[in-house]
Protein backbone atom coordinates (compact mmCIF):
# COMPACT_ATOMS: atom_id res chain seq x y z
CA UNK A 1 0.00 0.00 0.00
CA UNK A 2 2.78 2.45 0.95
CA UNK A 3 6.04 1.53 -0.80
CA UNK A 4 8.30 4.30 0.41
CA UNK A 5 8.21 7.71 2.07
CA UNK A 6 10.42 10.75 1.58
CA UNK A 7 10.17 13.51 4.15
CA UNK A 8 11.72 15.52 6.95
CA UNK A 9 12.82 13.66 10.06
CA UNK A 10 11.01 15.39 12.93
CA UNK A 11 11.69 13.10 15.89
CA UNK A 12 13.66 9.95 16.59
CA UNK A 13 13.42 7.82 19.69
CA UNK A 14 14.77 4.32 18.92
CA UNK A 15 13.16 2.30 17.50
CA UNK A 16 10.50 4.91 16.51
CA UNK A 17 10.65 8.00 14.33
CA UNK A 18 8.26 10.72 13.18
CA UNK A 19 8.56 11.62 9.49
CA UNK A 20 6.89 14.73 8.07
CA UNK A 21 5.78 14.10 4.49
CA UNK A 22 4.27 17.30 3.06
CA UNK A 23 2.59 18.20 6.34
CA UNK A 24 1.51 14.68 7.32
CA UNK A 25 3.40 13.08 10.21
CA UNK A 26 4.04 9.36 9.82
CA UNK A 27 5.09 7.31 12.84
CA UNK A 28 7.42 4.49 11.79
CA UNK A 29 9.18 1.65 13.58
CA UNK A 30 12.71 0.97 12.33
CA UNK A 31 15.16 -1.85 13.00
CA UNK A 32 18.35 -0.46 14.50
CA UNK A 33 20.36 -1.46 11.43
CA UNK A 34 18.27 1.10 9.51
CA UNK A 35 18.18 3.59 12.40
CA UNK A 36 21.98 3.93 12.23
CA UNK A 37 21.68 5.40 8.72
CA UNK A 38 19.25 8.18 9.64
CA UNK A 39 20.35 11.80 9.21
CA UNK A 40 20.02 14.42 11.94
CA UNK A 41 16.57 15.66 12.97
CA UNK A 42 15.37 18.34 10.56
CA UNK A 43 16.94 16.74 7.51
CA UNK A 44 15.30 14.86 4.66
CA UNK A 45 15.40 11.09 4.40
CA UNK A 46 13.83 8.35 2.28
CA UNK A 47 12.67 5.03 3.69
CA UNK A 48 11.18 1.89 2.19
CA UNK A 49 8.07 0.89 4.11
CA UNK A 50 5.86 -2.05 5.04
CA UNK A 51 2.39 -1.63 6.54
CA UNK A 52 1.12 -4.19 9.05
CA UNK A 53 -2.65 -4.06 9.60
CA UNK A 54 -3.98 -5.47 12.87
CA UNK A 55 -7.40 -5.30 14.49
CA UNK A 56 -6.17 -2.82 17.07
CA UNK A 57 -3.57 -0.87 15.07
CA UNK A 58 -1.95 -0.06 11.74
CA UNK A 59 1.84 -0.26 12.15
CA UNK A 60 4.21 1.24 9.61
CA UNK A 61 7.74 -0.12 9.47
CA UNK A 62 10.61 1.71 7.77
CA UNK A 63 13.85 0.45 6.24
CA UNK A 64 16.98 2.18 4.93
CA UNK A 65 17.54 -0.46 2.24
CA UNK A 66 15.13 -2.47 0.11
CA UNK A 67 16.92 -5.67 1.10
CA UNK A 68 16.12 -4.96 4.76
CA UNK A 69 12.43 -4.76 3.91
CA UNK A 70 12.63 -7.93 1.82
CA UNK A 71 14.16 -9.85 4.72
CA UNK A 72 11.54 -8.41 7.09
CA UNK A 73 8.80 -9.69 4.77
CA UNK A 74 10.42 -13.12 4.57
CA UNK A 75 10.78 -13.27 8.35
CA UNK A 76 7.12 -12.50 9.07
CA UNK A 77 6.11 -15.31 6.67
CA UNK A 78 7.91 -17.74 8.98
CA UNK A 79 5.66 -19.52 11.45
CA UNK A 80 6.08 -18.01 14.92
CA UNK A 81 7.74 -14.80 13.72
CA UNK A 82 5.67 -11.62 13.97
CA UNK A 83 6.60 -8.02 13.10
CA UNK A 84 8.02 -7.28 16.57
CA UNK A 85 10.32 -10.29 16.50
CA UNK A 86 11.35 -9.54 12.90
CA UNK A 87 12.25 -6.03 14.06
CA UNK A 88 14.38 -7.47 16.88
CA UNK A 89 16.17 -9.82 14.47
CA UNK A 90 16.93 -7.01 12.00
CA UNK A 91 18.10 -4.83 14.87
CA UNK A 92 20.54 -7.46 16.10
CA UNK A 93 21.90 -8.34 12.65
CA UNK A 94 22.28 -6.76 9.23
CA UNK A 95 20.93 -8.69 6.21
CA UNK A 96 24.43 -9.98 5.47
CA UNK A 97 25.08 -11.00 9.07
CA UNK A 98 21.75 -12.84 9.22
CA UNK A 99 22.49 -14.56 5.91
CA UNK A 100 25.89 -15.57 7.26
CA UNK A 101 24.29 -17.11 10.35
CA UNK A 102 21.61 -18.93 8.33
CA UNK A 103 23.91 -20.34 5.65
CA UNK A 104 26.37 -21.56 8.29
CA UNK A 105 23.55 -22.82 10.55
CA UNK A 106 24.73 -20.78 13.54
CA UNK A 107 21.82 -21.64 15.80
CA UNK A 108 23.63 -20.35 18.90
CA UNK A 109 23.80 -16.84 17.46
CA UNK A 110 20.11 -16.74 16.54
CA UNK A 111 18.85 -17.86 19.96
CA UNK A 112 20.64 -14.92 21.63
CA UNK A 113 18.08 -12.58 20.04
CA UNK A 114 15.16 -11.94 22.45
CA UNK A 115 12.10 -13.95 21.45
CA UNK A 116 14.04 -16.41 19.27
CA UNK A 117 13.93 -19.81 20.92
CA UNK A 118 15.51 -22.98 19.60
CA UNK A 119 12.38 -24.03 17.67
CA UNK A 120 12.01 -20.62 16.02
CA UNK A 121 15.72 -20.59 15.11
CA UNK A 122 15.40 -24.05 13.58
CA UNK A 123 12.36 -22.94 11.54
CA UNK A 124 14.32 -19.94 10.26
CA UNK A 125 17.16 -22.22 9.18
CA UNK A 126 14.81 -24.61 7.37
CA UNK A 127 12.73 -21.93 5.63
CA UNK A 128 15.43 -19.40 4.73
CA UNK A 129 18.54 -21.48 4.07
CA UNK A 130 19.61 -21.18 0.44
CA UNK A 131 17.66 -17.98 -0.23
CA UNK A 132 20.69 -15.70 0.04
CA UNK A 133 22.80 -17.12 -2.77
CA UNK A 134 22.47 -15.18 -6.01
CA UNK A 135 19.40 -13.29 -7.16
CA UNK A 136 16.47 -14.95 -5.45
CA UNK A 137 13.27 -13.82 -3.79
CA UNK A 138 12.96 -10.39 -5.38
CA UNK A 139 15.99 -8.38 -4.26
CA UNK A 140 17.83 -10.88 -2.06
CA UNK A 141 21.22 -10.51 -3.64
CA UNK A 142 23.52 -10.18 -0.66
CA UNK A 143 26.24 -12.80 -0.42
CA UNK A 144 26.45 -14.56 2.93
CA UNK A 145 30.21 -14.19 3.31
CA UNK A 146 30.24 -10.41 2.76
CA UNK A 147 29.87 -8.48 5.98
CA UNK A 148 29.79 -4.69 5.45
CA UNK A 149 30.54 -2.13 8.11
CA UNK A 150 27.74 0.30 8.90
CA UNK A 151 28.30 4.01 9.22
CA UNK A 152 26.79 5.66 12.30
CA UNK A 153 25.39 9.17 12.43
CA UNK A 154 26.33 10.69 15.78
CA UNK A 155 23.30 12.27 17.38
CA UNK A 156 23.39 14.52 20.41
CA UNK A 157 20.80 13.29 22.88
CA UNK A 158 19.95 13.79 26.53
CA UNK A 159 20.82 10.78 28.68
CA UNK A 160 21.91 8.49 25.80
CA UNK A 161 22.25 5.51 28.14
CA UNK A 162 18.60 5.83 29.22
CA UNK A 163 17.48 6.09 25.60
CA UNK A 164 19.56 3.05 24.71
CA UNK A 165 18.02 1.01 27.55
CA UNK A 166 14.50 2.07 26.52
CA UNK A 167 15.20 1.07 22.91
CA UNK A 168 16.48 -2.37 23.88
CA UNK A 169 13.40 -2.94 26.05
CA UNK A 170 11.20 -1.96 23.09
CA UNK A 171 13.07 -4.54 21.01
CA UNK A 172 12.17 -7.29 23.48
CA UNK A 173 15.02 -7.37 25.99
CA UNK A 174 14.15 -7.58 29.69
CA UNK A 175 14.77 -4.27 31.58
CA UNK A 176 17.46 -5.81 33.79
CA UNK A 177 19.24 -7.34 30.78
CA UNK A 178 18.95 -4.09 28.80
CA UNK A 179 20.56 -2.12 31.62
CA UNK A 180 23.40 -4.64 31.92
CA UNK A 181 23.98 -4.60 28.15
CA UNK A 182 24.23 -0.80 28.02
CA UNK A 183 26.35 -0.56 31.17
CA UNK A 184 28.82 -3.05 29.70
CA UNK A 185 29.57 -0.86 26.65
CA UNK A 186 28.84 2.58 28.12
CA UNK A 187 31.26 5.41 27.33
CA UNK A 188 30.63 9.16 27.84
CA UNK A 189 31.31 10.05 24.21
CA UNK A 190 28.85 7.53 22.71
CA UNK A 191 25.40 8.56 21.47
CA UNK A 192 22.32 6.47 22.24
CA UNK A 193 22.43 4.89 18.78
CA UNK A 194 26.10 3.99 19.17
CA UNK A 195 25.39 2.49 22.60
CA UNK A 196 22.55 0.40 21.15
CA UNK A 197 24.72 -0.84 18.32
CA UNK A 198 27.60 -1.76 20.62
CA UNK A 199 25.25 -3.43 23.12
CA UNK A 200 23.58 -5.52 20.40
CA UNK A 201 26.96 -6.41 18.92
CA UNK A 202 28.30 -7.53 22.31
CA UNK A 203 25.16 -9.59 22.97
CA UNK A 204 25.87 -11.80 19.98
Amino acid sequence: MIGHLTGILMEKQPPEILLDVQGVGYELLLPMTSFYHLPDVGKQTRLFTHLVVREDAHLLFGFAQKTDRTLFRELIKTNGVGPKLALAILSAMSVDEFAYAIEREELSKLVKIPGVGKKTAERLLVELKGKFNGVKNNDFFMQADHLPSLSIETVAAAEPSNEAVAALIALGYKPVDAEKMVKKVSKPELSSEQLIREALKAAL
